[in-house]
């Protein structure tokens, strides 16, 4: 026993130590005060369990990568940016009537992009309507594909995947596809290697470039893209694997949301792809329309051709942790603070800051009917266990919650009045609000949010509306549980 203590002990101190001095590092380097406490509370009392994390996920004010992506998006933004934003993007056009003066300008220049007139949104309420969608758009392709999932499986959606664009690339269609290295961990050698032998350009996107960041691993490109010729968009919660179909119990059938985009804004979607993929290929994809029965000469041809004709206004709104503001958090308070009537919004996860949590509350304050759907099922412990604490405070405050009950919830839609619909890929967390690159789609039209209203409408009548019992008669444990849970809130 005193040969072991002799040899533990010191360990134990050391492990200490390391965790003191890490603690340090949270607190000078963490980007929000919840965040840098989170971290320095943990790894002051167990370091032996948050040590090793904290090396890979606690770095979320990643100076170093966070400048060098900046740098290269004004670049790009300078250099490449469409055409459509200048000739489109008017001062008479914007929907101020609508939507409101203010959130139309704050929203503008917060994703650096404009709100442009002239597209056809349509939503696609689950895995086979999406993929029934985007399979069809890809086999109808006559010049380029980009693609872009956080999670790509080789399974059978991934194999229908995979012989689509195949066929298309030896076709001579252009492919370029982009996966998350983090998200597509598990994708075998053999499905990337497939597809590079038919002429498919795929990359895994990372932000670890350099070898000094080669730890780094709480950045993750979360968006969902799919575009066709420059006239088709797809964007939205699904990405590639059976369980988005539904075929993955006990969380089928999965509840998710994409949409397709025809217009305009199609070249703004592509344009946040072709960020991404100059970020991990350092090259431009080649996204130019050319006639393939004519050699590689140009062609003259919209970017909108055969797409039906549309009067939304759309405005594609990009974030993610090299932004000089917290986009996605922001984009959020003031989506929230536009809203007179009502705000509903679904998430699987309820893991806000307070900015965020403010603005509902004041919502709900102003009169507004604050609605937030959550999955009643569980695909994080940790996380689902931070959200009941969150859905318990929120229900204080006034704010109703509902549990889909069919199956596992992965939506992400937010509806504001019966005026502007958002739909795409970032969640109701910190993760996705200063961690993860994330796409939105900001539509405001009438018609689009009433289909929206009707769309969300059908999921309430399948949903519980929870009150607080769900806390207050939980086990002892459970509650513990969920206030442990909401320490690493900020890194959820």
């Amino acid at each position: 026993m005193q040969f072991d203590l002799l040899h533990v002990g010191p360990l134990v101190a050391l492990a200490h130590i390391l965790g003191i001095i890490a603690a340090g590092h949270a607190i000078l380097n963490t980007r929000t005060s919840q965040g840098a406490i989170a971290w320095a509370v943990s790894l002051v009392s167990m370091p032996y369990l948050t040590l090793i994390p904290y090396l890979f996920l606690g770095r979320s004010k990643f100076a170093g990568y966070a400048d060098a992506r900046r740098v290269e998006n004004e670049l790009l933004r300078s250099r490449a940016y469409p055409q459509q934003w200048d000739s489109l993007a008017s001062s008479a056009g914007l929907p101020t009537q609508q939507l409101g003066t203010r959130p139309v300008q704050s929203l503008t220049r917060l994703g650096g992009m404009p709100f442009l007139p002239g597209n056809a949104v349509r939503t696609l309420v689950n895995g086979t309507a999406t993929f029934t969608a985007i399979l069809d758009a890809i086999e109808h392709a006559r010049h380029y594909v980009i693609v872009q999932f956080f999670i790509v499986r080789n399974d059978a959606l991934g194999e229908m995947l995979k012989d689509a664009l195949i066929a298309k690339a030896r076709e001579g269609v252009r492919v370029y596809f982009l996966y998350d290295s983090i998200g597509s961990f598990d994708l075998p050698h053999r499905y990337v290697a497939a597809l590079r032998a038919a002429g498919v350009a795929m990359h895994p996107f990372a932000t670890n470039r350099r070898f000094v960041n080669r730890l780094q691993l709480n950045f993750r490109n979360h968006r969902k893209i799919v575009a066709v010729d420059g006239e088709r968009a797809f964007v939205g919660g699904h990405n590639v694997g059976v369980e988005y179909l539904g075929a993955k119990p006990p969380l089928s059938p999965w509840r998710d949301t994409h949409i397709e985009v025809r217009g305009p804004a199609v070249a703004s979607i592509q344009f946040v792809f072709v960020e991404d993929w100059y970020w991990a290929t350092q090259q431009l994809p080649d996204l130019e329309l050319r006639d393939a029965t004519a050699g590689d000469e140009p062609v003259e041809t919209s970017d909108t051709a055969d797409a039906p004709a549309g009067n939304m206004h759309c405005l594609v709104l990009p974030s993610g942790p090299a932004d000089k503001q917290e986009t996605c958090s922001l984009y959020f308070v003031e989506a929230i603070n536009a809203a007179r009537e009502r705000v509903w919004i679904t998430t699987p996860y309820l893991v806000p800051d307070e900015a965020v949590f403010a603005a509902l509350r004041l919502a709900v304050l102003r009169g507004v009917d604050v609605r937030i759907m959550l999955p009643s099922r569980r695909d994080h412990l940790v996380v689902f266990a931070a959200s009941k604490l969150y859905a318990y405070d929120s229900l204080r405050a006034g704010i109703r919650i509902f549990r889909y009950q069919p199956g596992f919830l992965h939506q992400k839609v937010v509806l504001i009045d019966g005026v502007a619909a958002a739909i795409g890929s970032a969640n109701l967390d910190n993760r996705s609000f200063r961690l993860n690159f994330e796409i939105m789609v900001l539509t405001v039209d009438r018609g689009f949010a009433l289909e929206v209203e009707t769309m969300l409408l059908n999921d309430f009548a399948a949903s519980l509306e929870i009150d607080r019992d769900e806390y207050r008669k939980a086990a002892a444990w459970r509650r513990m549980l969920m206030h442990v849970a909401r320490l690493f809130s900020p890194i959820l």
